[in-house]
């Protein structure tokens, strides 16, 4: 009879493991709803797209594309982050995230302590491209020449804080010049700008960007990622045309409020790799764009704690900061 209680907390212990086992088995019970923090029709949209298609074939369970852009990522990320810790919100979250964390004075949330990471999805490289008529052919000759003609030479963006922005700026700091930022409402409107000869430079994505290229209309002068793009391999890196350290790359991930529970996560992350190895959703992205690369939530995480930390010093050196 003394050893009863011992029996009754070890079966109690038991039954709760299984308890666990089950509701993780169980999950998801109803639709998931997938926080974008931008627009329809961006650059997001064909990886939330996959998530909406894939997840519910093995979930039972619709996926809920809730797109909630605005202040550079912040509103969508911010109600990603007080939604209940469920698993059943989710955040597609991306460099523009990390860019936010270190650009905005004032927010309601702190993208690493409030966000659990799940996995990196994939990741588009940029290309720093030159108007024709710009007198330079490689990344040396521009650097000559902005260090001839300081505060001359204008690069267009899709925006301030945008990704491509930064990659300018990061640029600026590490190749020790100055080029005049000229933003634009949006990369459709910054690519015409260089077309038509308003900004003789830009740091523009790759698929917006190669045909372009190819067509002679732009002249590519080096890729901003860490190595060379397969589908430009002649073309060199920044960092090995003469700014050692350069790298600068969009990344898009996957997210879910902090305290999430570690079992639904593992789920989540499971499937979700799975689904983005299958060689149809490869090929759908790789057509337009996109390197498909996931991880462990731990190397996202790491991930994103590293690019806030870089992205904040490159804030700080350009003097940028918003309210």
């Amino acid at each position: 009879m003394r050893q009863l209680p011992a029996f009754n907390a070890l079966a109690c212990t038991l039954l709760g493991l299984a308890g666990g086992i089950a509701c993780a088995q169980e999950y998801p019970q109803k639709p998931i709803r997938l926080i974008v923090p931008f627009p329809p029709g961006g650059g997001t949209e064909p990886l939330a797209r996959m998530l909406a298609q894939k997840l519910p074939e093995v979930f039972g369970q619709q996926i809920i594309v809730d797109n909630r852009p605005g202040a550079g990522t912040t509103i969508g990320a911010e109600l990603a982050a007080k939604s209940p810790a469920d698993g059943y919100t989710l955040l597609l979250s991306s460099i523009a995230n990390a860019i936010s964390a270190g650009l905005y004075r004032k927010l309601n949330y702190d993208l690493v302590r409030d966000i659990a990471p799940i996995t990196l999805l994939a990741t588009t490289s940029g290309v720093l491209v030159a108007h024709p008529t710009l007198p330079v052919k490689n990344v040396r000759d521009l650097i000559a020449l902005a260090k001839a003609r300081p505060g001359e030479l204008a690069y267009s963006s899709a925006g301030s804080g945008t990704p491509n922005h930064l990659s300018a700026e990061l640029f600026n700091m590490l190749a020790g010049v100055k080029m005049i930022h000229v933003p634009y409402k949006g990369g459709g409107p910054s690519v015409i700008a260089l077309l038509s000869g308003e900004t003789p430079l830009s740091f523009a994505s790759t698929p917006s960007a190669l045909q372009y290229i190819r067509a002679g209309r732009m002249h590519a002068l080096a890729v901003t990622t860490a190595q060379r793009l397969p589908s430009l391999p002649a073309l060199p890196t920044i960092a090995e045309s003469g700014v050692p350290g350069y790298a600068a790359e969009t990344w898009y991930g996957l997210s879910a409020p902090a305290r999430t529970p570690e079992k639904i996560i593992a789920r989540l992350h499971a499937e979700t790799v799975k689904a983005y190895a299958g060689a149809d959703v490869r090929e759908k992205l790789d057509a337009m764009g996109y390197t498909v690369r996931t991880t462990t939530p731990e190397e996202y995480g790491a991930l994103v704690r590293s690019e806030v930390d870089k992205w904040q010093k490159v804030i700080k050196s350009a003097n940028m900061a918003v309210d």
